[in-house]
């Protein structure tokens, strides 16, 4: 439902969503006591909180938060009955005279039934539903101020948004600003500054990552994962350019449905070429350049392939929100009956690959056909949905049925992790296409020796680089596994007569195929370790007299545990198992 209608029209509400759709009345309560001439905009329930619109004579202050939280409490204490009566559409008119977001609800909603709720002397157009009183309202806190159009539009005038938060419990509270401060500090962009691992350059625009030495580490470690997983599990790698014809996203449809979402294009010798924001007709084109037998399908076609699609500047989000991204694709071209089993394959393959991520349980949610606009015969749609839910069920995997929320072209699964602080990130689409098979027109030859058209799965599992990276940046608050760290053990000499020796064992770990570095700075040992542990190295191996003599080093983890002096084989088998188990955390 659309934001613009949470306030007049009636929606099912939890007891929590209740207590915080209450709580944004008071809020707006609070606010037109300190500001008469305040407008009122909305003010709906939302996860974890709620907010209200309002357009004010000044922008607000910390202070000011502080003093409406003040008065908030004083209604709370009160404890005031939510009222709710019924008005005419002339009635509502004259009520709300000096509210224009108001009347233009009213107008937009003149046919409907038109109620208002009362706490105190504060009357609001709004459906409701409310808790009794305000004295059932739980602890809260307000949390911040931002801007927000007016419904959206950003041809509308621009309203200030309070946040807040509200939960049954002083425990839970203090639970969930626990949470945030948490959140905060696993900040995937603040992290990777203080970890050199990427950045964001004016000069080069924004949205576009640059890959630091480090943060490549990382990707590089998760791409050659990526590929010896997929070689291994029957896929096929390829690669494709960054550019097409604009006439190849006419044929594929992109143009007609995905156009506000592509950048212009660009002519090269007077045709015009656009830089890819998928990488699907190329893969298709790939099958289309011969003629395939049912014997040879499925086809399982992977690709590592950058593509860049268009986001308002004011949407993008360090790695999370970008303009250029590379997606972890793949495309399936198999016949009708092998769709089932494709299915469940692509199922379980990404199921692995995040338990290797630690992120051992997923959620998924299964897309049905949407009204309206869709491709495709309901035969077919019928069909692969039936395969999709099979796939779940079979994998005993958790789902939400998204009753209408495929894609025009197909229904799908979208599967979503859970991080360390309970967070849900969606990565995995599984999804059916039955418009491009039928638009590039392609076939396969089946044992009747006519041409029948395949069925095509794209299939993302991580999603895209860019965006898992800051995932897992935030998931191990930047202390990654020993596989993944971009310097998995670092040589500290105590004095620098002992950095030949520190020099060894780091060729050494080196020759084990370890990313190891030498710290030889002329630095106090204890400063030296606590940079190594800042920058969050797994292994920290110290080396002074003794352990040159004996050809050991002192080992430390990050964490600070010390696990004395170990032979340096012993120490090139701890590292090697956790590398080869994929263990989260070093030893």
């Amino acid at each position: 439902m659309s934001e613009e209608l949470v306030d007049v029209q009636e929606v099912p509400m939890s007891p929590l969503q209740r207590m915080r759709h209450s709580a944004a009345h008071v809020m707006a309560e609070a606010v037109t006591d300190i500001f008469p001439e305040a407008k009122l905009g909305i003010g709906p329930p939302i996860d974890n909180g709620f907010y209200y619109d309002f357009d004010l004579p000044r922008p607000l202050t910390p202070e000011d938060l502080g003093e409406i939280e003040r008065r908030m409490t004083e209604s709370i204490e009160a404890d005031e009955p939510f009222a709710c009566r019924p008005i005419t559409l002339d009635q509502a008119r004259d009520m709300f005279r000096d509210q224009p977001y108001k009347l233009e609800l009213i107008e937009r909603f003149a046919d409907g039934n038109l109620t208002v709720y009362q706490q105190g002397d504060f009357v609001d157009l709004c459906r409701g539903p409310h808790v009794d009183s305000t004295g059932k309202l739980g602890p809260f806190k307000l949390m911040s101020v931002a801007g927000a159009y007016w419904r959206g539009d950003e041809h509308r005038p621009q309203l200030q948004r309070i946040y807040g938060t509200m939960w049954p419990s002083q425990e839970e509270l203090e639970a969930h600003l626990f949470r945030l401060e948490e959140a905060q500090r696993r900040d995937h962009r603040g992290l990777g500054r203080e970890l050199d691992l990427f950045s964001v350059s004016e000069h080069v625009g924004p949205g576009l990552i640059l890959w630091h030495p480090k943060g490549a580490a990382v990707r590089k470690a998760i791409e050659d994962f990526w590929r010896e997983i997929h070689l291994d599990s029957g896929y096929e790698l390829v690669f494709t350019p960054h550019i097409g014809k604009a006439e190849l996203w006419r044929t594929s449809g992109h143009l007609d449905f995905f156009g506000e979402n592509m950048y212009a294009p660009m002519d090269v010798e007077g045709q015009e070429y656009i830089i890819k924001p998928m990488n699907c007709p190329f893969h298709i084109e790939i099958y289309g350049s011969r003629t395939h037998s049912y014997r040879e399908l499925p086809l399982r076609w992977g690709e590592l392939g950058t593509v860049y699609r268009y986001e308002p500047s004011g949407a993008l989000h360090g790695l999370l929100r970008v303009r250029g991204f590379t997606q972890d694709d793949a495309h399936i071209f198999c016949t009708p009956d092998q769709v089932e089993a494709e299915i469940l394959r692509a199922l379980r393959f990404t199921r692995e690959i995040f338990g290797a991520f630690g992120f051992p349980s997923v959620h998924a949610y299964l897309s049905t056909r949407p009204e309206g606009k869709s491709v495709g015969q309901p035969n077919q749609w019928e069909q692969a949905t039936e395969a999709l839910r099979a796939a779940l069920e079979q994998t005993d995997t958790p789902y939400d049925l998204d009753e209408g929320g495929g894609a025009f072209y197909g229904p799908k699964i979208d599967l979503k992790i859970t991080d360390a602080l309970d967070r849900e990130w969606q990565c995995t689409t599984i999804q059916f296409d039955f418009n491009e098979p039928e638009r590039f027109d392609i076939s396969y030859i089946g044992e009747d020796n006519e041409k029948h058209r395949p069925y095509m799965v794209h299939r993302a599992l991580l999603g895209s680089m860019e965006r898992f990276f800051g995932i897992l940046i935030e998931h191990y608050a930047g202390a990654f596994p020993t596989w993944l760290a971009p310097v998995q053990a670092i040589v500290l000499p105590i004095a620098d007569r002992q950095t030949p020796y520190a020099e060894e064992v780091g060729s050494r770990l080196t020759r084990a195929g370890f990313r190891m570095e030498v710290d030889g700075r002329s630095e106090r040992l204890q400063a030296k370790i606590r940079d190594a542990q800042m920058q969050k190295v797994p292994y920290i191996l110290v080396v002074g007299n003794r352990e040159a003599e004996t050809g050991q080093a002192a080992v430390r983890l990050r964490s600070g545990t010390d696990l004395g002096a170990k032979p340096i084989e012993v120490i090139v088998g701890m590292i090697q198992h956790d590398i080869d188990t994929k263990a989260t955390q070093p030893g």
